[in-house]
């Protein structure tokens, strides 16, 4: 109990000062259209007054958190899940496309990834152009993606899963050729002794001393994939998603809506970076577990 306590002090002091920084960046950006509202109206003012008119303005540059936590309970909780004005039918749309582009991403990295370890012209060759891949700006490349995909007579899903897919294979390409190379020559040679063939080695050797990198590349991938989700949406012209309701709120000065957008998505992010942390643990405890006696397997 008292380490849970402990624990929970530090999350607790730095909310609440990320709140307090908030409410006095509110006061500091919405201030100067309050303060001309006063001159042209004439009207005595004193810093009470212009703070509380700063946190309730209907357009605000920046919102403070009670209005977007009611902006929150309007789109969550108080309308139907199914309503297009509701944020939680736009998360699941964006967390389709996001789980399968994750899931496309993830099978391409680690197939290449196995390519470039156990093939040397693969290494010289593709390595360098994964690398390169990444230099090109996502907001250029989503917009060609889906006109050309929708010239086509392809939208919805797969476009923007394709999207989050370029994003979050190179994380786990790149985790995954560290992991495979981790384990030293010795082990490798000592394999060879032993009559070992190159899938055993990979399987009993290569493949368990990648899991950490693995992972540790899934938690960076999943929410790059997230992210391409989000980017991919926006050149729809705001039909449905998280992103289609960033771009609705910038049309419209709906600052709340923008802000109550962004921490929907970043708790999402947060959530399925933590799904893949319990997973790893529980991977990691039965990789440890199911680990054999070399002594009795030999």
């Amino acid at each position: 109990m008292t380490t849970n306590k402990g624990n929970s002090i530090p999350v607790i002091t730095v909310i609440m000062a990320i709140i307090v920084i908030w409410y006095a960046g509110a006061v500091q950006l919405n201030s100067p259209q309050i303060i001309d509202r006063y001159v042209k109206k004439n009207v005595d003012w004193s810093f009470t007054q212009l703070a509380m008119d700063s946190w309730s303005m209907k357009r605000a540059v920046l919102p403070a958190p009670h209005q977007v936590a009611i902006e929150l309970k309007k789109t969550i909780i108080d309308k139907s899940v199914t309503s297009k004005r509701s944020l939680v039918y736009h998360a699941a749309i964006t967390l389709s496309s996001t789980l399968l582009g994750f899931v496309l991403g993830t099978s391409l990295g680690i197939v290449l990834s196995i390519g470039i370890v156990y093939v040397v012209t693969l290494d010289r060759s593709l390595m360098p152009w994964i690398i390169t891949s990444q230099t090109i700006p996502i907001l250029a490349l989503a917009p060609m993606v889906i006109v050309v995909f929708g010239a086509m007579g392809i939208s919805g899903l797969l476009p923007k899963a394709l999207i989050s897919m370029y994003l979050c294979f190179f994380p786990v390409t790149v985790g995954m050729v560290k992991g495979l190379r981790s384990p030293s020559p010795m082990l490798v040679d000592l394999m060879a002794t032993y009559h070992a063939s190159q899938w055993q080695v990979f399987l009993r050797l290569r493949l368990p001393s990648a899991v950490p990198f693995l992972f540790a590349s899934l938690k960076v991938a999943i929410a790059l994939s997230l992210v391409g989700a989000i980017v991919a949406e926006l050149p729809t012209g705001g039909q449905a998603g998280l992103g289609s309701r960033l771009l609705s709120g910038s049309y419209y000065g709906q600052t709340n809506l923008i802000w109550a957008a962004l921490i929907v998505a970043a708790v999402m992010s947060a959530s399925l970076v933590s799904i893949i942390g319990y997973l790893e643990r529980y991977v990691i405890q039965r990789l440890a577990g199911g680990q054999a006696d070399p002594q009795v397997t030999s």
